[in-house]
């Protein structure tokens, strides 16, 4: 096993590896490899001006300020319909940057729809939960009714 690292050797990432890989006979690994990259400092950027008002407020209500650069620039490659795909770790933000497009083009087209596709039932469904409650607040602010649901293997 080769590894890289600037962090302490009892980082959280380190910690998790070490239970991946405990019960590994001596002299085995399945690893070939591990890095441990230092934080960066976040990076933000202003809310795209195609954005609906109503809707950064909905995510600002939520505790989101204003989004982080990837986020941004994700979001506005797919409201001018490019094909776009977010490739970060876990609770970098891959689900804001989907999230603009679609809530701003529900809001301002009753006719649209969006279709969302979850790797597991879930993640599916915290999505779903999450899709409910902004767009909830979306329709307390006169917005028409945007209405998620649920289509699995349990759907009739």
């Amino acid at each position: 096993m080769s590894t890289t690292t600037d962090a302490p050797a009892s980082s959280f990432g380190r910690m998790l590896l070490g239970r991946a890989l405990a019960g590994t006979p001596p002299g085995e690994s399945p690893l070939t490899h591990a890095a441990e990259l230092p934080g960066r400092e976040s990076r933000y950027a202003a809310w795209p001006q195609w954005l609906e008002r109503a809707v950064v407020e909905v995510f600002q209500d939520c505790g989101i300020a204003q989004p982080w650069t990837h986020q941004a620039e994700a979001a506005s490659l797919a409201w001018s319909g490019r094909n776009v795909v977010v490739s970060t770790g876990t609770a970098s933000g891959k689900s804001l940057a989907y999230r603009m497009p679609v809530l701003s083009r529900l809001s301002a087209d009753a006719r649209a729809t969006a279709l969302y596709l979850a790797p597991t039932k879930a993640l599916g469904a915290d999505q779903l939960r999450a899709a409910v409650d902004m767009t909830d607040s979306l329709a307390a602010r006169g917005f028409p009714d945007i209405a998620p649901s649920a289509y699995d293997g349990d759907t009739p």
